[in-house]
């Protein structure tokens, strides 16, 4: 990991934003990145994860210019989420119909 900002200066590297690949080499680094406020940390993520960068061959996987060896989509989710330090799954489970749809409709 490549530092993005300056500890002396109130400076934010755009090279990171545009090309995450160059500056991390993977979405944990960027989470766990001292010097980056929460703004920052996820739009470096959402940029990481934008269809820009997706695989044509391969949508799941994303491989930002300069990056070593390609990304899943799940793992930068997955630190986006951490970042929210909540649960992956929200909880209320699955919804439930009031009504039947296996019924058949009387005629």
């Amino acid at each position: 990991m490549r530092p993005t900002t300056a500890t002396h200066d109130n400076v934010f590297d755009f090279q990171a934003l545009l090309h995450p690949g160059t500056v991390f080499e993977h979405p944990k680094d960027v989470v766990s990145h001292p010097d980056l406020t929460l703004a920052e940390k996820r739009a470096i993520l959402a940029s990481w994860a934008s269809d820009a960068s997706a695989i044509a061959s391969c949508p799941a996987l994303r491989a930002p210019e300069g990056l070593k060896a390609p990304v899943s989509i799940d793992a930068i989710l997955e630190a986006l989420c951490e970042l929210d330090g909540g649960p992956r799954n929200p909880p209320g489970g699955t919804p439930k119909r009031r009504f039947s749809t296996a019924r058949a409709l009387a005629a």
